[in-house]
């Protein structure tokens, strides 16, 4: 049986669905990667995430774009030793990164639907293999507070001595 354009769109969103596995994500996701593709060509494009933007490398753990975390990372390291690049990457990122969960989605889709005939199973499968991972919040808010800790605690190390050099 061919699908109709309706069966296809509809397989379509159930994939993406899947994929996302947060319904209230899913119109921000849809409304993402329709800029990503135009008429099945790819392009990469500009979509604002201000998940993004302040979780960074820890947004794309979230949605499993390994790859796309290693690189952001070792570009973040980078960045540090340049004036200003740390801001431009922090800004890139936001409005960037979603293009990478996006990669990841397409890739995911073309390995289950090579290996599966099944659409439910398809789904099913998309449902496992894509999502999230709760432990990256979960690993982002305890780096944040070990470097808020260690910083509060170098303040507080010295002020003794900034007390001690009054001017």
């Amino acid at each position: 049986m061919v699908p109709t354009d309706n069966n296809q769109h509809d397989y379509n969103d159930k994939m993406l669905e899947a994929f996302v596995n947060k319904p209230e994500s899913l119109g921000w996701y849809k409304y993402a990667f329709n800029r990503f593709s135009v008429n099945g060509a790819e392009k990469i494009s500009w979509a604002w995430s201000w998940w993004a933007f302040f979780g960074s490398v820890f947004y794309l753990l979230y949605r499993k774009a390994y790859m796309a975390a290693l690189g952001l990372f070792f570009l973040s390291l980078i960045a540090g030793f340049i004036p200003f690049a740390g801001f431009i990457l922090w800004i890139a990122t936001g409005g960037l990164a979603p293009y990478f969960v996006y990669k990841v989605y397409l890739t995911k889709k073309a390995d289950i639907e090579a290996t599966i005939e099944d659409e439910q199973k398809r789904i099913e499968t998309m449902r496992e293999v894509g999502g999230y991972n709760d432990w990256a919040i979960w690993l982002a808010v305890a780096l944040h507070a070990i470097f808020w800790i260690s910083v509060f605690y170098m303040l507080f190390a010295m002020m003794p001595m900034l007390m001690e050099q009054q001017f």
